[in-house]
This record gives C-alpha cells, sequence and structure tokens, in this order.
C-alpha cells in the first residue's frame, strides 16, 4: 500500500486512518524518550517495560533521542516488524546548533545577518542527523526575547521579528531543504509556540504577561514565517499566556496557527507540558489535562502520559470527539509520508553514510566558515587589531583561553566532550610571535554537566599573581573571558549578567600591569560589561561558536578574516535597564522638553544601551551618504526603492550589514521609534563604493492591529539608513 504511487499521500493517509482502531490512532499521538539499550536484551518490568510493549501493540507513535543507526533500526524494526499495521516511527531529536560537527550558538549564528550561511549551516546539521538515523529536529527556536537574563536567548536569534523571521526561513529550509523526502533533509519544528522568550524576569518556566500588540507584531511574525516556509511541526511552549498554559490554549494553537494561518503540520508538546497543566492550576489531573490539550490543537504528547493512558477513555465517554483524534493522526502520518518513511522506514540507517558524514571536512570547513561570521568586534581603539603575526611577546589569559568544552555551547547534546579547538589552539597555529599562556582564573569549580547546576569559582585567586607576571613583559595579551557554556540555555536564568566568578577582579588586576588588552569574550548571551568597555582597547565577542571555536577567533584577531557580525541583541549598561531592546515605543514624555525631572528617564544612568542592536565594527571604516526614495509620496499598492551609496573608507577589504528601519509617525496603534525592515550584507574593497537599493512594500510597512488583522494605514513615515539601529541618515515619504 504504502509504495503505490498512484495514490497521493492524502489518499494514502485516508485508507490507513479507515482501519486503525481508536487506540492505534492514539498511539501516534504519543511521544516517549529513550529509554533501553535497544540493541540488548529487551526490558522486563517497570516503565521501560511499558514504554516497550506500547510500541509493539502500536502505541507509540514517535521516539526521541533515540540515535545512531544501530539503535534506530533496532527501535524501528520493533515498530515495523513487530505491530500490527507496521507504521514507522519519526524519530525526533534537539538538533540545535549542530549534530556532532558543531556551528555557533544560534544566538552567535544570528550575528552574522549571513541567511546563506545559516541556512547551509541547518543543511549540515540536518545532513549529520540523518546520517545518523534521525529525521526530526525540534530547532530552530524561533522565540523573539529581549531579556538576557533568560538562558534560552542562547537558542534564538534575539531581539527582533524581522530579522528572526528571515533567519527562522533559513533554518526551516536548511534543515528540511527543497524535497523533505531527500536522506539528507529532516523535519523542522518551530518552537515555542508562543510568548516563551518573555518569561517575566527571564526566569525559566515563569509566566506571560503581554499585550495583544506586543504578541502580534514581535512574538508571532517568526512562527508565521516558518508556516510560510512549509515547517511541518511546532512545538508549544511552557509557559502559560493570558491565564492559560500554552500546551492548552486554543486561541494559539487552533483560531491562529491551524484556523487562521492554515497550518497543515502538526503540533507536540514540550517535555511534559502537557502533565504540567496540572501544575499550573489549569487541569485537576492527566485526564483533563489530555483532554484540554487534544480541545486545544497539541496533535502529540513529548512524555506526559496523557494521551496514550487517557484519551480513548475521554473519546468513549464522549468527552472529546474523535475527529479530533483522527485529525491530529492524520497531520503526524502525513508528515512520516513525506519523509519517506512509509517507502522505506530504514532509509535513515546506512552505517557507510554514517560514517562518511559525521565530522567530514566538508561539514568543518563550513561551521568554520560561519563561526567567523558570527564574530563581532565591538570596539578596536588606536587599531590593536589585528594582531601583528610575527615579533610580538604576546601573553592568553583566560580558563576559557584552553578550553575546549565549553567553546561547544550549551545544547549539544550529540556531540563528543572536549572535541573543539580551543582559543589557544586556535592561536598556537600562527607561530611567528612569542605566545605565553597564564589561565588565571578557573570559570567554574568542579565538574560541568548539561543536566547540573554548575558551581562557579568565586573565591580561588591563586592564580592571578602568576598571570600578572606574565602580562607585565608581553607586547599584548589577548584576555579569554566570559560564561562557561552551560551557564546558558534551557534552566540557566540569571540575575547578574557581569563576568562570572573571580574574572573581573582578574582582568582589572592584568589592566593594572598591561593596558594593551584585547578581551575575547566568549558567552551565550548579552554581558554587562561597562568597566571593560570604558577601559579595554579591543573588545571582541566571540560567542560560543562549536566545534571550530579556536581557529574561527585566531583567523580573526590576526587579520586573515574581517569581522563582520552585527549584534542581533542589545547590550545592556547594567541589569537595572533590562528589557532594553531598540524598537521600543515613544512615550508621552521623550525627552526633558520643559527642562525639569518629570520625563521619560533613568536618573542614574544613560537610558541608551552600552552596545545597540545591529552593531558591530570592522577592521576597515564604511560610510552612507546620498539617501534617497524613488518617490516621496506613494500608494499602498507601489514599491518604494531605497538607494543611498556605501562607501568602504579604510584600507582594507570587509562586509558591512547595511540596515533600513522606518518609523510610522502616526497610527490607530502606536508604533516602535524604529523598526527593521530590510538589510544587505555587502563586500566592499578598500576604497569602493557601491549604490546600494533596498525595497519596501505594504507588507513592511503595515502591522498587525489588537484583533490580529494586518493592516496598512496611510500616512508620514521616517526611513533611517545606517550601520545600526543607531542609524546615520533619514529621510521621509508619505503613504497615501
Amino acid at each position: 500500500m504504502s509504495k503505490d504511487t498512484k495514490k497521493t499521500i492524502e489518499e494514502k493517509v485516508d485508507s490507513l486512518l479507515n482501519i486503525m482502531t481508536l487506540e492505534e490512532k492514539i498511539g501516534q499521538m504519543n511521544q516517549y524518550n529513550g529509554f533501553w539499550d535497544v540493541t540488548g536484551p529487551s526490558p522486563k518490568s517497570g516503565n521501560e517495560a511499558k514504554k516497550y510493549e506500547d510500541i509493539k501493540k502500536g502505541l507509540v507513535g514517535s521516539m526521541l533521542t533515540v540515535r545512531g543507526v544501530d539503535q534506530v533500526r533496532s527501535v524501528q524494526k520493533i515498530a515495523v516488524e513487530d505491530t500490527r499495521l507496521g507504521i514507522p516511527l519519526i524519530i525526533g531529536f534537539d538538533v540545535i546548533h549542530g549534530y556532532k560537527t558543531l556551528s555557533p550558538i544560534p544566538l552567535a549564528e544570528a550575528a552574522s545577518w549571513d541567511l546563506e550561511a545559516i541556512e547551509k549551516s541547518a543543511s549540515v546539521a540536518a545532513s549529520e542527523a540523518a546520517a545518523s538515523g534521525i529525521n526530526w529536529t525540534f530547532g530552530p527556536n524561533v522565540d523573539v526575547s529581549r531579556d538576557p537574563r533568560w538562558g534560552r536567548v542562547m537558542e534564538g536569534a534575539g531581539e527582533d521579528p524581522f530579522l528572526g523571521s528571515k533567519i527562522t526561513t533559513a533554518r526551516v529550509k536548511g534543515f528540511q531543504g527543497d524535497d523533505l523526502s531527500q536522506v539528507n533533509t529532516i523535519a523542522a519544528c518551530a518552537k515555542h509556540f508562543a510568548g516563551y522568550g518573555f518569561s517575566e524576569a527571564g526566569k525559566e518556566y515563569n509566566t506571560v504577561s503581554i499585550d495583544r500588540s506586543t504578541l502580534y507584531n514581535v512574538v508571532l511574525p517568526p512562527f508565521k514565517a516558518a508556516v510560510d516556509a512549509d515547517v511541518k511541526t511546532l512545538m508549544n511552549s511552557f509557559n502559560e499566556l493570558d491565564g492559560i498554559p500554552a500546551t492548552g490554549n486554543k486561541f494559539l494553537q487552533r483560531d491562529i496557527l491551524k484556523d487562521k494561518w492554515g497550518f497543515n503540520g502538526f503540533v507536540i508538546s514540550d517535555w511534559a507540558s502537557i502533565k504540567e497543566m496540572i501544575s499550573w492550576g489549569h487541569a485537576k489531573d492527566l485526564n483533563q489535562a489530555a483532554e484540554l490539550a487534544v480541545e486545544a490543537g497539541c496533535d502529540m504528547d513529548m512524555e506526559s502520559y496523557a494521551y496514550v493512558d487517557e484519551l480513548a477513555k475521554l473519546v468513549k465517554k464522549g468527552k472529546v470527539d474523535e475527529k479530533l483524534i483522527d485529525d491530529a493522526a492524520r497531520r503526524i502520518l502525513t508528515v512520516k509520508y513525506e519523509l519517506g518513511l512509509f517507502d522505506d522506514p530504514y532509509k535513515y540507517c546506512n552505517e557507510a553514510l554514517e560514517k562518511a558524514v559525521i565530522g567530514s571536512d566538508e561539514n568543518r570547513a563550513a561551521v568554520l566558515d560561519m563561526a567567523k561570521k558570527s564574530i563581532v568586534l565591538l570596539k578596536n581603539e588606536n587599531q590593536l587589531l589585528p594582531l601583528p603575526k610575527e615579533g610580538k611577546k604576546i601573553t592568553v589569559i583566560g580558563g576559557l583561553a584552553n578550553d575546549d568544552n565549553s567553546i561547544l555551547g550549551s545544547w549539544r547534546i550529540a556531540s563528543d566532550d572536549h572535541s573543539g579547538v580551543s582559543i589557544l589552539e586556535g592561536l598556537q597555529k600562527y607561530t611567528g610571535n612569542q605566545l605565553t599562556f597564564k589561565k588565571g582564573a578557573d570559570v567554574t569549580v568542579g565538574k560541568t554537566a548539561f543536566t547540573e547546576e554548575l558551581t562557579i569559582n568565586t573565591t580561588d585567586t591563586s592564580e592571578i599573581k602568576d598571570a600578572v607576571l606574565a602580562a607585565k613583559d608581553a607586547d599584548i595579551v589577548v584576555m579569554v573571558l566570559g560564561e562557561h557554556g552551560f551557564q546558558t540555555g534551557e534552566a540557566r536564568s540569571r540575575t547578574e549578567l557581569d563576568l562570572p566568578g573571580v574574572q573581573q577582579e582578574l582582568l582589572e588586576a592584568v589592566y593594572e600591569v598591561n593596558k594593551n588588552i584585547v578581551l575575547v569574550l566568549t558567552n551565550g548571551r548579552p554581558l554587562t560589561i561597562n568597566w571593560a568597555s570604558e577601559n579595554i582597547p579591543a573588545i571582541v565577542e566571540a560567542w560560543q561558536l562549536g566545534t571550530e571555536t579556536g581557529n574561527a577567533v585566531a583567523q580573526v584577531l590576526y587579520g586573515d578574516y574581517n569581522p563582520s557580525g552585527k549584534l542581533p541583541m542589545t547590550f545592556p549598561r547594567n541589569i537595572g535597564q533590562i528589557p532594553i531592546y531598540y524598537n521600543h515605543k515613544q512615550t508621552g514624555r521623550p525627552v526633558n522638553a520643559d527642562n525639569n525631572v518629570f520625563w521619560s528617564h533613568y536618573s542614574d544612568v544613560a537610558s541608551t544601551p552600552l552596545y545597540p542592536f545591529g552593531y558591530g565594527l570592522s577592521y576597515t571604516t564604511f560610510e552612507y551618504s546620498n539617501l534617497n526614495v524613488s518617490k516621496t509620496n506613494f500608494n499602498v499598492e507601489d514599491t518604494i526603492e531605497v538607494t543611498f551609496n556605501l562607501k568602504n573608507t579604510g584600507n582594507y577589504a570587509g562586509k558591512e550589514v547595511a540596515q533600513l528601519y522606518i518609523r510610522d509617525l502616526f497610527a490607530s496603534v502606536t508604533r516602535p521609534v524604529k523598526e527593521l525592515k530590510g538589510f544587505e550584507l555587502v563586500s566592499l574593497n578598500a576604497g569602493e563604493t557601491k549604490k546600494i537599493t533596498l525595497k519596501l512594500t505594504k507588507e513592511e510597512l503595515g502591522f498587525y492591529d489588537n484583533n490580529g488583522d494586518f493592516v496598512i494605514e496611510p500616512g508620514d513615515f521616517k526611513l533611517f539608513v545606517g550601520g545600526s539601529s543607531e542609524t546615520s541618515l533619514e529621510t521621509e515619504i508619505t503613504l497615501n
């Protein structure tokens, strides 16, 4: 039946549903985590035995965290050969920024503003995951967030819905390719639907309280972009919205996603989030939680046991319409057909392919390219960078400098520990200088693990003295400081964003004896580095760049690659400014017009950020000029051409992300002071000038009203062009 090419997928799914029992359809809606060594003997008792028997009964539609060809083939064999209907499993896994060969963390990738490179990065991750038997990733994370205290900012694209939407499209295309049935592609999953990035106080799993304007114009656009890119699955989120947990939120999952947007894929819960509606105080027990979730539009249950244990009872009692079960099973089966699993359940189980693809030279080259493009130059006084390649004494300091594990970042559960190229290793490949390394201080104490709290070193300063002595005689000091890779990610919220532990003390001690410091930050979120910004002459935001971190950083520091990254999140001056973001609303008292205290400001610090969204330097300099529009009065259906000149005024060839922002001056719903609506990555030789044209249409000039309807209102707009959200040129247009 499954190989009957004359039938459409829709017809095949309908035929299969007609012979499935209620329990088998519900089984498709049930996902279990990996639970035993499937190449060994079967479990005989306990929860593992239940899962095993459920697979044999056809009561499991998907498994997660099972990986490797041997493991996947073994569990797939049970589903295909030991069940009544032989329906294959879909195998899911968190492929967040790579499988074995790791790209930079997603927030770092977003700093590249390079959509082609980001799509390539996702395709590399897909190829390795697929070669290891996986056919579905729980990514991309498309949560917009304005609060760097929230650890999961490292998984997303930052604070801007326009940039986030473009990156979402690139990542979905990279994972899924042009043909989902190809053996090197996997189904994508946009998460977390919706509002998770707005968790109050940046605290993990916390409640969310946002207005409808923010929901429609900031939170939802990247999800809509994912649906428009034909993403196959969405994952709901841990938070509540309007007092209703997202997993049981019909407004989100049915009214918006499935009805208004016409999403045809399926929705999966986050881990045990159906069961967690009991903890939220929304469901009294697992039975009610299952009812609420399926009614709301959640199609698959991840590790709550709610659907497999409760749904059949609910249907038989008339509390849940079986049509909802049919709809969910149909959506899940359709994706399995699209993946080609019915044609060949073992298509992802090829040992030769697994060996050839994972860790290939081609993949390492791709992630190195991505890593270099992700680095942001924050400061470079007196052209301290790039480093001279010979004749200098350079001291490298910092516990993260020779760390080959932390640099891999968080959410890399398939990678091998200590498989990254450390920054010290990368620098040592340049042999023209005299290089000395001193640790100075460790960031953490004891073991570091993805599933455990880290112990930060707040007391051991015993090695600072040696580092200071080594720095005294150096021509240049490279200090590698920041967060451990497991200080960000899920459940890694922080209330302070300065350099953890004793690293600030180390930095200031070295500064006392040698001010020629290049500070390399390796971190997963914006940090509050006010002192460093005021005192340290050169600062490089290097994030956590994955497998090729050290090579990427060394090539940038030595000038073999000219940095071009731009910040995807605002860097605050201090915690008290958070949330701080460029596309904020105007207030009724934005400036000190009356020369008194009664205006919107802080009394103890400037309202401006330390480093704004879109900011990033180069070893060369750029000049914007001659901003023009094709005309000043436009109709709604017109395309507005915005032109300007971009000149490389420095001594190096380089790339610049030219950015276009708008401001709708008067609207029925107040609009932000600036909104990113276009950008182009431009390469220029030293002294070269290019005329750049960016276009605006009604899609960029409109917005969502508080009913979720897209509107384009006539009126006056300001247009801004420059190298960051603090733009250099502006003009005005009128939309009739």
